[in-house]
């Protein structure tokens, strides 16, 4: 039996982190320069609140995924909600409950900062991630919009 952790980013798991978020970035068929990796990873690592926090999957001790998500006001409540943007697990690691344990981590998470909405987005040809969001979440009837460039 595997001996599987989900826990929070530390300073040493840079390179591992690089290569997972490189990698999910490619899944979507994007890139960012090396500031915005840099500046990322130093901001997970921060004491800030509201800033972005860093979930890493780790089976054997080697890092196989992650989730990056932060806490932000809204209008609509009193409470902070929880946006959960990036989820990522090696294609080498998946169907086995990781990301799944990934989501959970977010939702205790959440719940520990007092923040009873957790959401993200997905693009829609992302079919097998959504078969797992349907068990966990529900589908927002909401369309996003994103300024033209």
């Amino acid at each position: 039996m595997p001996d599987i952790r989900i826990r929070p980013l530390t300073a040493a798991d840079e390179p591992a982190w690089r290569t997972l978020w490189t990698d999910y970035l490619a899944f979507y068929e994007t890139s960012q320069p090396e500031a915005v990796y840099a500046s990322n990873f130093a901001r997970m690592l921060g004491s800030e609140r509201r800033e972005f926090r860093c979930l890493i999957a780790e089976v054997d001790g080697q890092p196989v995924g992650l989730a990056h998500y932060h806490f932000h006001r809204t209008c609509w409540s009193l409470a902070d909600v929880c946006y959960l943007q990036d989820l990522f697990v090696d294609p080498a690691a998946r169907g086995t409950g990781l990301g799944l344990r990934l989501i959970e981590a977010v939702y205790a998470a959440a719940d520990a900062e007092g923040a009873p909405d957790v959401y993200w987005i997905t693009q829609e040809f992302n079919r097998t991630a959504r078969q797992l969001y349907d068990r966990v979440a529900v589908l927002a009837p909401f369309v996003l919009y994103e300024r033209r460039t």
